[in-house]
């Protein structure tokens, strides 16, 4: 099975042919518009197998399936409190609901998926790898199963973090220390046995420049699927014309 993370930003309807040339299984895309509110030719590509979140019509995260695996959302729902503080604070406790973007998904009931496209909150500290944390707070015990995979646009790199800064606690090293500890880890630096901070091949391309590149969408996967992968990524020169993103695949042998 090929699982592909993109983000396509926008107007995916009109870059149907080039992700279909990549011959995915399910397709997780950010930025893309609501097939609800689309043209005929984008509702007719995406089938009535598809899952699909966000803030307005014109931006958030689809799944597609494009032959035939069963994809079923997960309802996950809950609310993490910080305790010990004196003075009550809405940044001390948060909702499922509070954090932008997030979509947990299964593939025949049988592995689980979340696909992950970080926002920055207006006036919270919080934001990007720290909607993750959050996020990560919940629903720990959902993600601490083996055949998970957590794929997406994070907005995130361990180096951008700052030690002295307050959010040092929830900055990008932290976070995938706490995902090793539950049994994750990013295909892409297992596959190139790279550090993360110090990628040697970026994602993500700053004003579509390719010496202002950056590192910032991952495939993480548990451990029991590592001897069952293999990892590739969609070349420069493919994909800047339409986004400042390229693709991220992954081959899984899985038993479905």
């Amino acid at each position: 099975m090929k699982i592909v993370t993109w983000n396509c930003r926008g107007a995916l309807r009109n870059k149907i042919e080039i992700i279909d040339s990549l011959n995915a299984d399910i397709l997780v895309i950010q930025e893309c518009e609501n097939p609800k509110y689309s043209t005929a030719k984008y509702r007719e590509w995406v089938g009535d197998n598809y899952l699909w979140v966000g803030e307005n019509k014109n931006r958030g995260i689809g799944v597609f399936s494009k032959n035939e695996f069963s994809i079923q959302k997960l309802e996950w729902d809950g609310k993490f409190t910080l305790h010990g503080f004196r003075r009550k604070s809405k940044l001390t406790s948060w909702t499922t609901s509070d954090l932008k973007l997030f979509l947990p998904f299964s593939i025949n009931k049988k592995y689980n998926l979340l696909a992950v496209w970080t926002k920055g909150q207006k006036g919270e500290c919080f934001d990007y790898i720290g909607q993750f944390w959050k996020y990560l707070q919940i629903h720990y015990h959902e993600l601490s199963n083996d055949n998970t995979i957590i794929l997406g646009d994070f907005n995130s790199n361990q180096k951008w973090d700052r030690e002295k800064r307050a959010d040092a606690w929830w900055n990008h090293a932290s976070v995938v220390e706490e995902l090793k500890k539950m049994g994750f880890k990013s295909l892409y630096h297992f596959q190139n046995n790279e550090l993360q901070g110090n990628e040697t091949m970026g994602t993500y391309f700053h004003h579509k420049k390719y010496n202002q590149s950056h590192h910032i969408d991952y495939i993480f996967a548990t451990s029991n699927l590592l001897s069952q992968y293999k990892f590739e990524m969609g070349l420069y020169k493919d994909w800047i014309e339409i986004s400042d993103h390229i693709p991220l695949i992954v081959n899984l042998k899985l038993k479905l």
